[in-house]
């Protein structure tokens, strides 16, 4: 008897979209039904969490990525009996000081609808492992999700805080996955926020960058379905 896998539900980080998951699903096992959450519909990270809960199945594994884990988090600790199991990907436990809010909102006043084209190529080439900072096709793909994405997007995205968002709440099983060569989320904030999840497991990828899902798809999903199948979650 097929027996459906539980649903992934794939959440992209800061000013990506659904594109950034490509090549990790073709590394899924054939059938597995993946669903797309955005960082859409509110305004705070709560907000968001309960508007993509109104639209997902009654029980799914939730994958988050980088600002997306925040987003994952809030959705696991307020609907508990829902989220299967956790992945948080290339994401952190700490808040953006004010210093960094206010940088963010300092460039977001700097551009406009008109001039805003995605991401700096200098920031995303930043965000990768040292071997792909020169690979034009990968920057630009990760600058034209932003491009999609458009000016108000990063506005709102910009202004969202990272504070207050629920650890000490989560019970269901939680994997953290980290790239080892990772110059945004440090492996300190990596292993930070596995002690801080009860039970949580910490899984560190060589060869990546902060861009996991693209950068290291199939390692990523590899690593994704072996700990479900220990987790007795498929």
């Amino acid at each position: 008897m097929n027996i459906t896998p539980c649903p992934l539900v794939l959440i992209p980080g800061f000013m990506l979209d659904e594109t950034l998951w490509q090549r990790f699903q073709t590394c899924l096992p054939a059938g597995w039904p993946v669903l797309h959450g955005a960082l859409s519909g509110g305004k705070t990270i709560r907000d968001i969490a309960r508007h993509l809960a109104e639209t997902l199945p009654p029980r799914f594994v939730l994958v988050g990525f980088s600002l997306g884990g925040y987003i994952a988090r809030q959705l696991a600790a307020d609907y508990p009996q829902r989220v299967a199991a956790l992945v948080l990907v290339a994401s952190s436990l700490r808040e953006d000081t004010e210093q960094q809010m206010a940088s963010k909102q300092r460039a977001v006043q700097s551009l406009s609808a008109a001039t805003f084209s995605g991401l700096s190529r200098t920031a995303i080439a930043g965000s990768l492992h040292p071997d792909r900072a020169a690979d034009t096709a990968l920057i630009a793909a990760i600058r034209q999700m932003g491009n999609r994405l458009g000016y108000a997007a990063l506005a709102s995205q910009s202004a969202l805080r990272r504070d207050d968002v629920p650890v000490a709440a989560i019970r269901c099983p939680t994997l953290v996955v980290a790239g080892a060569q990772d110059a945004l989320r440090s492996l300190d904030e990596a292993q930070e926020l596995t002690a801080a999840i009860a039970g949580a497991t910490l899984q560190v990828l060589d060869g990546s960058g902060h861009m996991l899902p693209l950068e290291q798809p199939q390692a990523l999903a590899d690593t994704l379905v072996r700990w479900l199948n220990e987790q007795g979650i498929d």
